[in-house]
């Protein structure tokens, strides 16, 4: 049988007619009205952009140092494996040389 979802009982939606008044057309008088000085007030103060070409500079430059870093890290690393691997050619010439002479 299984769990049966209980549903709510439809709303009769009954829609309320909208009625606006009718339009009433007042005139104007033709006397002017009085003047009132007219006050600007001043602009707002602009907000510098200074502090965030600062700090998108700082990133950028951070950004270049991290990679001189670590550039320089895998030339070191691929340095030192290259005279590793010499290293290890002249020694086992060296060894081979050795043996191969010893009669």
């Amino acid at each position: 049988m299984g769990l049966r979802p209980k549903y709510a009982d439809p709303v009769v939606y009954t829609p309320t007619p909208m009625v606006q008044p009718p339009a009433v057309y007042a005139p104007q008088s033709a006397a002017p009205a009085p003047t009132q000085p007219v006050i600007i007030a001043a602009p707002a103060p602009r907000r510098s952009i200074a502090p965030y070409v600062a700090a998108g500079a700082g990133a950028v430059a951070a950004v270049v140092v991290v990679g001189v870093v670590l550039t320089a890290l895998l030339l070191a690393v691929a340095i030192t494996a290259a005279s590793l691997a010499i290293t290890a050619l002249v020694i086992r010439s060296l060894l081979k040389q050795d043996t191969t002479h010893k009669r």
